[in-house]
């Protein structure tokens, strides 16, 4: 294991292990979430505008036994094998991806619904483990100095895993359908179960070299406790974390893809090179922030990314009423909308790093799971009940006014953060303290 401050994380075989699994991981939890949602509109856009609610109650199925099961599972990850926790949600999320081909065999539109969203809950409730216990991993697998260089390595990765996801994802709907299957998800599906496998395979291979799991486990709810008075006391993190949380559940647009890509008349390739496209300028900036020195302004950096978010936002959103304003067609929209959610993509990588780059640094190791579970109510609660969010708004704004709206929002989540936060402007150095 290298110890000199001048290594590189991925020098480490068990941290390549890691992010084999990670990126294998994401991959079938992309390719999942296009899948399911091209399959529920599918099933719902003759329903009109209550396609957007359908679309919206993805994320909510999923938030729930997420956000109600994710402070235990931080407690369990900082009391257990966190290896073991990992391999265990791992292999639920494997056989709940078998499951999706269920509705295949169903003749019933509800029914076919329902299981699919009791599997999106019993996913979540998997989700919830798996999140914190490979979040905390990363510990046991690099030394302290080398940890902000592997969080870096782990987002590039994990957002280039969300570019070919959703992009692979719709090809494969789109191969499906063109063959005339009556279930053209299911390529997708197959294909997400064979990552899951290779995932579970890879963390099974994976061997840490130190255990950072609490000596003397507290009672579950002091060591909740515990977890969330840490987070309320760093609040440099907790600034970066709720301004994250209320500009993407209101600011975030997923949700509403499979609309928009109806709307742009490109069918589910164009939907899954949507979905791609925010991701791949979160890889492109990812890379860039690797090569770079750390940034010495993170503080307004953060609030800069935020913008850019909001107006990317705003700008997917009208890109449809752009083309026609300058007299270009469909494909034209189509661009916009794709260049939009490329911005979009890489302001929230430049929040994302900071944002865990603080968290690691910051965070004990032996707290790691318990701290990781707040941040991850945080951010579940951010992007599945975002989802949600954006299926009501839209149900009752439109789906452009609700997006507009959602972008428009960011710049108020902004002004209330520095007001709450000022000491977050004023952060120098990523996972250092403000001077004043």
């Amino acid at each position: 294991m290298p110890s000199s401050t001048l290594a590189s994380a991925v020098s480490s075989r068990a941290f390549r292990f890691y992010l084999a699994s990670t990126v294998l991981g994401t991959l079938a939890v992309q390719i999942q979430n296009v899948a399911v949602a091209w399959q529920v509109y599918r099933l719902t856009k003759d329903d009109g505008a209550n396609a957007a609610l359908a679309l919206g109650a993805i994320g909510l199925a999923e938030v729930i036994p997420f956000v109600s099961t994710v402070l235990f599972a931080g407690h369990v990850a900082d009391t257990r094998n966190r290896r073991r926790i990992a391999l265990a949600a791992l292999a639920a999320m494997f056989v709940l991806g078998l499951l999706l081909f269920v509705p295949e065999f169903l003749t019933a539109r509800w029914a076919k619904l329902t299981v699919i969203y009791g599997i999106i809950m019993l996913g979540g409730l998997a989700r919830s483990f798996l999140t914190t216990a490979r979040q905390a991993l990363i510990a046991e697998i690099l030394p302290r100095e080398l940890i902000p260089d592997g969080v870096r390595w782990r987002n590039t990765l994990f957002e280039l895993a969300c570019v070919l996801g959703p992009g692979l994802s719709g090809l494969m709907v789109w191969l499906g359908d063109w063959n005339g299957l009556a279930h053209p998800e299911n390529v997708a599906y197959a294909a997400m179960t064979a990552c899951f496998a290779g995932s579970l395979a890879l963390t099974f291979a994976l061997r840490t070299t130190q255990t950072l799991q609490t000596r003397h486990p507290e009672p579950i709810f002091a060591s909740l406790r515990q977890g969330i008075d840490f987070m309320l006391r760093k609040r440099v993190m907790l600034g970066a974390f709720t301004m994250d949380l209320f500009a993407v559940l209101l600011g975030g647009a997923v949700a509403m893809l499979p609309i928009f890509a109806d709307m742009l008349q490109v069918g589910a390739l164009g939907f899954g090179l949507l979905r791609a496209a925010s991701s791949i300028g979160a890889v492109l900036m990812s890379l860039y922030l690797i090569i770079r020195p750390p940034l010495s302004h993170a503080g307004p950096a953060l609030y800069a990314s935020f913008a850019v978010f909001g107006l990317s936002t705003i700008g997917f959103a009208l890109s449809i009423t752009l083309a026609e304003a300058l007299g270009l067609g469909p494909t034209a929209a189509f661009l916009f909308s794709v260049l939009f959610l490329f911005f979009a993509g890489a302001a929230d990588a430049v929040n994302v790093i900071i944002r865990q780059t603080i968290l690691q640094t910051s965070v004990p190791p032996e707290m790691m799971g318990r701290v990781s579970a707040v941040t991850a109510v945080f951010i579940g609660c951010s992007n599945e009940l975002g989802m949600a969010e954006s299926g009501l708004a839209a149900r009752l704004l439109g789906t452009v006014n609700s997006v507009v709206f959602g972008g428009l929002a960011t710049f108020g989540v902004m002004g209330l953060t520095h007001w709450r936060f000022p000491e977050l402007w004023r952060l120098k150095k990523v996972g250092g303290e403000p001077t004043n």
